[in-house]
């Protein structure tokens, strides 16, 4: 004879709607219920329950794959871009202009669109290196945005090309003395009288 033995503490069990992956169509389905988001009055006891409709189902599982570069490219995932990120990245698309000794290929893109998929890694300088191409702990920065602005030569090199740019655009000479064409010779004219 099985005895009802007393239970210690709570049980819950929750109250599951019976699943049919059949083609018939709920005239009673909600509007506005998507695969993802559920209307309180279709939730089982407060929990999700997944949908009766296998495309549906498929779509969820769909939207729960990682978004990566593929097999061929190790499945790299798409990193977050952050604000820090895109400094960079758009640091490296105008790297042309920061230095006048090195000259780059022009990018394949002309967009100006960031790349989707990339990877941010650390340089780690060999022993051999140690007295030549190293940086100092100074000269370490977190991001290519602060060691670029932290750089003394490439700070003069921007502000001389500033400077010449300001020169070329600033008005030379007095503005009443310049020769407008026919207008000025009328107004001379007029003073002559």
């Amino acid at each position: 004879m099985p005895e009802n033995k007393p239970v210690i503490g709570i049980s819950w069990e929750p109250k599951l709607p019976q699943l049919s992956f059949g083609t018939k169509k709920n005239s009673n389905e909600v509007p506005g219920a998507s695969a993802v988001y559920k209307p309180s009055s279709e939730l089982m006891d407060g929990l999700f329950v997944p949908p009766n409709d296998p495309k549906k189902v498929n779509k969820l599982l769909r939207k729960q794959i990682k978004d990566t570069t593929g097999k061929n490219w190790f499945d790299m995932p798409s990193p977050t871009i952050t604000p820090e990120l895109k400094r960079d990245l758009q640091l490296l698309k105008l790297r042309g202009a920061m230095d006048p000794k090195r000259h780059y290929k022009k990018s394949g893109s002309k967009s100006k669109t960031l790349p989707k998929y990339f990877q941010v890694g650390t340089v780690i300088e060999p022993a051999s290196e140690y007295y030549s191409g190293r940086l100092t702990k100074k000269e370490r920065k977190t991001t290519l945005t602060e060691e670029l602005l932290s750089d003394r030569k490439l700070g003069e090199y921007r502000k001389r090309k500033v400077r010449e740019i300001e020169e070329r655009n600033r008005p030379g000479g007095v503005d009443k003395w310049k020769n407008r064409g026919p207008q000025s010779r009328k107004r001379a004219k007029q003073r002559r009288h």
